[in-house]
């Protein structure tokens, strides 16, 4: 296998060898700290102990949150995927994208093998030209995002927005979502208007509680949604049937 600059991907089982025989992830390399910040780590490990250890959208969305920079590799059967976030670039950076892995990738089945710091740097570092590939393999990370609440594995909100609570969309926030149709549509234009529950979104025009946990994912992720605890409406998540603790 060739080093990380490569477009090709590891396979899952060259990847658990190469970690099993030297520790760190094999993408993790370069100069610089070599852990992540410790208001991040709490959260990883705050989030290991959650029965769905492993949660890639719950981990992307801590990344996000405290805005730090984290290599993230994500078993994506039959290729691990390291995709390195770089949220106060609003970039993210992979040696291949999504539209371009073959077989395509069943986001569903998404899971986090391990998370630390980069080994690469933003375009425009002064040491970018040491530590990182082309380019071309950074990405605008809003895209990345979206889809990844979209299509990925996490069907309930996620976390920090979960529990009793009303949403709205923030202000100007609706022209600059990534595309969506169709009755997603039509639910962003709703949110502008008026403040609402999981529950009572959930049964708007072409939704479902899980249509509307993934929608209210993404408008997070990508600053576009405000949570309120205290609004008249917020109301009690709903627990779906097919949710287990």
């Amino acid at each position: 296998m060739r080093d990380f600059e490569s477009s090709t991907l590891w396979r899952i089982s060259a990847f658990q060898r190469q970690r099993d025989a030297h520790g760190p992830l094999p993408f993790s390399r370069g100069e610089g700290p070599s852990l992540l910040s410790t208001t991040l780590l709490a959260d990883l490990r705050r989030l290991e102990l959650d029965p769905a250890a492993g949660d890639a959208l719950e981990v992307v969305a801590a990344c996000v949150r405290h805005r730090e920079a984290a290599l993230v590799c994500l078993e994506c059967p039959p290729w691990v995927w390291p995709l390195t976030l770089f949220p106060q670039h609003q970039l993210y950076h992979a040696p291949r994208d999504l539209p371009e892995m073959q077989p395509p990738p069943r986001l569903a089945v998404l899971r986090v093998l391990g998370v630390e710091r980069p080994g690469i740097r933003t375009p425009g570092h002064w040491l970018q030209e040491r530590g990182a590939p082309g380019a071309g393999r950074y990405r605008p990370i809003e895209p990345l995002l979206w889809r990844l609440a979209m299509e990925g594995p996490r069907r309930r909100p996620l976390s920090e927005i979960g529990g009793r609570a009303a949403y709205r969309l923030a202000a100007g926030a609706l022209e600059t979502l990534p595309e969506a149709g169709g009755a997603l549509r039509m639910v962003i234009s709703r949110l502008k208007q008026e403040t609402a529950a999981l529950k009572s979104i959930a049964v708007w025009p072409g939704m479902s509680l899980e249509r509307a946990s993934r929608l209210l994912n993404a408008l997070y992720l990508v600053g576009a949604l405000r949570v309120s605890r205290s609004h008249p409406a917020a109301r009690d998540e709903p627990l779906p049937r097919w949710w287990q603790p």
